[in-house]
Parts: structure tokens; C-alpha cells; sequence
């Protein structure tokens, strides 16, 4: 990239820094105003900065033009629309609905390829033609004004509390774990997980598990977990003889789980948020436990994996000093402590304690690792921190709003009541099948759309259900969350996998084999959960949450060391069905 090209991206870049941001410390803005903003600020990063050719680069250029007009149009007629009340009154609106959509889907073609927008369209063609359906999947009928208007004019649809929930509370965090990134906090990860697990038996493999949840927690993406993290693990993993397929699948495996480790999570937990209504401190501390339990069981893998192999530690050559553990350390503690101080002491919402925590960030770019003062580094980190926050915020904002189309007409249409009671009916209104029904869903829509986006659509109409049946939100928000993200790791679809296997040069299958082996946790956890409601209670009970993780805790290792370690098959299988007992079968006669 030339320098002016660099220079101008620098620019919008900080330019949706400062604009996300700004919302925060300004104000109240009218959604219909700041919603469309976010979408322009988006459009050149998806269409102009990833182009990969001449033609998707003219092409891009020209979508970028157009829906930045239409987007622009709502922004500045938000109040004229606004008493509209989502109804189109003009050839020139139906036009400019129709580019938004186009626009919209291309945007999430181009981000994460053809399946979300495939849903998306068929969602739409249903909202416009669904009256032509026979029986009860048919819909009365809605104009064309009304269905596109819904989505496009209305604070619903494209404008939705989804699209709030970007705008206003993952755009800052995306711009947080970005600036952190940029910084020395990458190094300070890896160099307390080398210290605190390296000597250990496996000890490289379990730096990457440490690592990983650590580093997952701020950037919420299994996939880049496992290209930054896994740059520095996989060739020491692999140096120190470890199987490739076992050496990937671990950073597959620790990598997936940072979507599900507070404090931050990913975009999905702020989605939780706006569906569920229950704070973002509360979903922290039910999200908490069963998260630890996830790493523990990948620990706990590891081990048993040791058993079948000569896992080394790390040389001491190769692990860092103290004073170098404590130094880098600071630049991801400090944030960390401003964010969860502003939070829990300071009360203050979770979007502005992480400005906060940015500012606070911003000023350790400065610094390096050796405490030295350098202002011209500085300014390159910045210049990284900027790229990264337009593209990241881009790529999320591409998935949510393509979602939005969905989740629009799922509402106008009344189509996610009649799924809801399509898994009522198929499942005998019983609670087990129509989690097993929603787990399937969530697997099949998870293996082509992104995590976010599954969790958000199979909620929508699996929610509604698991809570007739007596679940709480919370619990039939997590279950749906966490199965969602077993794409990552469980073939035939398994971004994690795929990325780690490419790194270590080894079959992608063997890999994804090891991968399921020690990700156990997370086919198991979410089902444990709903068996061992008290897990998620840390917040009003937490005697019974600890109680409840070290049960599980202790199931899942009988679990793990039964299906990993090479240990006589009869022991193996007495393993498995202690483990699940203690799982399923011990709160019930507790109970």
C-alpha cells in the first residue's frame, strides 16, 4: 500500500474512532441518524480496502458511492422518515430501499461469503411473496411499501436494536482490543501464560491455552485467536515434537474459547445484552464459570494427551524473566483494571468504561516494552490501531446488519412464532428434544454463518420455545450461544481448524479429530447448564455456582481422560459414565 493510500485509510479509520466514541461522551443522537452513519463509515473498508481484484475494486467503488448515498438520505431526512412510521411514499424511497438491501447483502457477500446473505434473501423473498404459500407458512400479505420500508426507513430492520447494539457497544470494544493489539498487550499475554504454564508437562501446549483465552478475551475471534496467537505457539509446539494434528488442534480448541471468556467476549455477548435486558455485568458473571470450566477441560485434555505422548515443557531458555513478565504484563492489566473498576466500583455503563479503558490504552502506546519513551513508534501503532478498528468494525457491521434483514422480517411476518411452534410440536413440548432440536439447528447454521449471526437467528426463533418450556432467558441465551460456536472446531465447516491446520501443515481432518477430543467442554457445558442451573447463579448464588463448577468440573476430567488417555477400554467406559452421571444424574437425585 502506498503511503498516501495508507495515510487516507489512517484517516477514516480514526474517523470511525472518533465517531463511535464520540456517541458515547456526546449523548443522546437519534438512532435513525447515527445507525445509517455507522453503515457509511463501513462501506469503503468492505468494498474499496478488500477489494482482491481490478473488477471487485471498480465495482466496489461504484456500491460504495450508491448505498452512501442512500445511506446518507436517511440520516439527514431521520426526522421527516421517522413519522413515516416505515410505510414508503415515493418512487425515490422504493428505489433507495431496494439499493439499501442490494447493498447490504453484497456488503456480508463480500465479508464472510454467499450463506448469510443467502438466508438473508431468502428471508426477504418470503416477507415479499410468503402470501403465495400454502397452510399455515403462509403469511396474509404485506405491500411492498411497508415490508421494504420496515426495513429501511424505520428504526427496525437495517436500523434495529442489533445494529444499536454495533453501534453503540461492540464498535467500542472492537476499537479497545484493536488499540490493545497495537500495543505491547499481545506480548504481555504471551509472556505471562509462558510464565505461569511452561515449565509444566505439555507445557507448550498449555501456554497456547492460556495465551489464547487471554488474547480471545479482547479480540472475541476464533479465527484471528489462532493467527496471532498461534504465530508464536504452533512453531513451538511442533519444535518441541509435538504431533501437528495435536499442536493445531489446541490452538484451535483454546482459540474458539475466547468468544465465550470474560471480561469482554464477542459481539455475541453484547447482543445478549440488548435481546435478554439483563445487564452486562450479570451476563459476565454467568458467563463466567462455565467459561473457566471450558479452559479447564482443555487443560485437563492436554494432560491426558501427555499420557499418550512425551509432551515437553518449554526450555528455560524460552521462558521470560520476571521483570519482563510484570513490565508487559501492565499493558493489558492496566486497561483491564480501569475497565472493570469503572463497571463494578465506578457504575458506570459497560461502552463508556471502555472508553475509558481506551484512553487509558492509548496512552501505553507511547511505551514500550522496555519502558523506553518512543513517539515515532507510537504513531505507527496508532496508524495499526486505526486500519484494524475500520476493518474489524466493517466486518462486524456487515454481519449484523445482513442478520437485521432476518431478524426484520422474522417480525413482520409472524414466520418465528410458527417456527416456534414447529419445535413445540416436534419435540412433544418436551424440554431435551427441543434443546437437542435447537442444538442441531444451531451446528447446521453455525457451520456457514458466523458465530454472532447463528446465535442471533437461532435465538430468535429457538428462544421463544426453550423459555415455554421453562428456561430461563439467560440459560437459553447461553445454550444457543455456546452451541453455535461449535463450528469452529466440529468438521464438516471448521474455520479454527482450518486456519491451525494451514499453519502446521498437516490434514485439516486430524486435526479437527483432536480438536472435538479436547473441546469436549464445549459440547457438554452448555447441556450441563441447563441440568446444573445454579452454574450461571454466581451473581445471586454464588455458594451453589462453585458448587456446581466443581462438580462438573470433576465430571468433565472423568469425561476427558476416559475419551483421551490411552487407559484399558473397560476404565475408559466407566470414566464416560461417571462423568456423565455426574453431570446429568447427580442434580436430579440431589434434587
Amino acid at each position: 500500500m502506498s503511503a498516501p493510500g495508507r495515510y487516507i485509510w489512517v484517516a477514516l479509520g480514526a474517523a470511525s474512532i472518533a465517531f463511535h466514541l464520540g456517541l458515547i461522551f456526546t449523548g443522546l443522537v437519534p438512532n435513525l441518524f447515527a445507525r445509517p452513519l455507522h453503515m457509511l463509515l463501513a462501506l469503503p473498508w468492505v468494498f474499496v480496502f478488500s477489494a482482491k481484484s481490478r473488477s471487485e475494486l471498480i465495482s466496489g467503488g461504484i456500491l460504495t458511492v450508491l448505498g452512501g448515498a442512500a445511506v446518507l438520505y436517511v440520516a439527514i431526512n431521520e426526522e421527516a422518515l421517522s413519522d413515516q412510521y416505515g410505510f414508503l411514499n415515493s418512487d425515490l424511497q422504493i428505489a433507495i430501499a431496494f439499493t439499501l438491501i442490494f447493498v447490504t447483502l453484497e456488503m456480508a457477500r463480500r465479508a464472510i461469503s454467499w450463506p448469510l446473505p443467502l438466508v438473508a434473501l431468502f428471508a426477504l423473498c418470503y416477507g415479499l411473496f410468503g402470501q403465495h404459500l400454502p397452510g399455515e407458512f403462509g403469511h396474509p400479505g404485506i405491500p411492498l411499501q411497508s415490508v421494504m420500508g420496515n426495513l429501511t426507513i424505520a428504526e427496525g430492520g437495517l436500523w434495529g436494536k442489533l445494529t444499536g447494539v454495533s453501534v453503540s457497544i461492540v464498535a467500542v470494544f472492537v476499537i479497545m482490543g484493536a488499540v490493545l493489539n497495537a500495543g505491547e498487550a499481545g506480548q504481555g499475554f504471551m509472556n505471562l501464560a509462558t510464565a505461569a504454564a511452561g515449565r509444566l508437562k505439555g507445557g507448550a501446549a498449555k501456554v497456547s491455552t492460556l495465551s489464547s483465552a487471554l488474547f480471545g478475551s479482547i479480540s472475541g475471534s476464533a479465527s484471528a485467536n489462532v493467527a496471532s496467537t498461534g504465530a508464536i505457539t504452533l512453531p513451538a509446539m511442533t519444535r518441541l515434537g509435538y504431533p501437528k494434528s495435536f499442536a493445531g488442534a489446541v490452538e484451535a480448541v483454546a482459540s474458539s474459547g475466547g468468544q465465550i471468556m470474560p471480561p469482554l467476549m464477542g459481539a455475541g455477548a453484547f447482543v445478549m445484552v440488548e435481546l435478554t435486558g439483563v445487564p452486562y455485568t450479570s451476563i459476565m458473571a454467568a458467563a463466567l464459570l462455565p467459561a473457566l470450566l471450558y479452559f479447564v477441560t482443555v487443560w485437563i485434555g492436554i494432560n491426558a494427551f501427555a499420557r499418550r505422548y512425551d509432551l515437553k515443557g518449554l526450555p528455560e531458555e524460552e521462558q521470560p524473566d520476571r521483570k519482563a513478565v510484570l513490565i508487559t504484563s501492565a499493558f493489558f492489566a492496566v486497561p483491564f483494571l480501569v475497565l472493570l473498576e469503572r463497571m463494578f466500583i465506578g457504575g458506570f455503563t459497560p461502552q463508556y468504561a471502555a472508553s475509558v479503558a481506551i484512553l487509558a490504552a492509548l496512552l501505553l502506546l507511547f511505551i514500550n516494552g522496555k519502558m523506553q519513551f518512543n513517539i515515532k513508534r507510537a504513531f505507527e501503532r496508532l496508524e495499526q490501531a486505526c486500519i484494524n478498528t475500520g476493518r474489524q468494525v466493517a466486518m462486524i457491521a456487515s454481519i449484523i446488519l445482513c442478520a437485521s434483514i432476518v431478524i426484520g422480517v422474522l417480525g413482520a411476518t409472524g414466520l418465528g412464532v410458527k417456527i416456534t411452534s414447529l419445535i413445540l410440536s416436534g419435540s412433544g413440548e418436551m424440554l431435551w428434544p427441543a434443546l437437542l432440536l435447537t442444538a442441531g439447528a444451531c451446528l447446521i447454521l453455525g457451520m456457514e454463518v458466523p458465530t454472532t449471526a447463528a446465535y442471533v437467528i437461532c435465538i430468535s426463533v429457538a428462544g421463544p420455545a426453550l423459555q415455554q418450556l421453562g428456561l430461563a432467558p439467560l440459560q437459553a441465551h447461553l445454550f444457543v450461544f455456546w452451541f453455535a460456536l461449535l463450528s469452529t472446531i466440529t468438521p464438516p465447516v471448521c474455520g479454527a481448524v482450518f486456519i491451525a491446520a494451514g499453519m502446521v501443515e498437516e490434514n485439516w481432518l486430524k486435526v479437527s479429530m483432536k480438536a472435538m477430543a479436547l473441546g469436549l467442554g464445549l459440547y457438554i457445558i452448555p447441556l450441563a447448564l441447563i441440568a446444573n442451573p445454579s452454574l450461571i447463579a454466581l451473581e445471586t448464588n454464588p455458594i451453589g455456582a462453585v458448587v456446581s463448577f466443581v462438580q462438573i468440573g470433576l465430571s468433565l476430567t472423568a469425561i476427558s481422560y476416559g475419551v483421551i488417555a490411552p487407559l484399558q477400554l473397560l476404565l475408559r467406559g466407566v470414566l464416560v459414565i461417571v462423568g456423565t452421571a455426574g453431570i446429568f444424574l447427580l442434580p436430579v437425585l440431589i434434587g
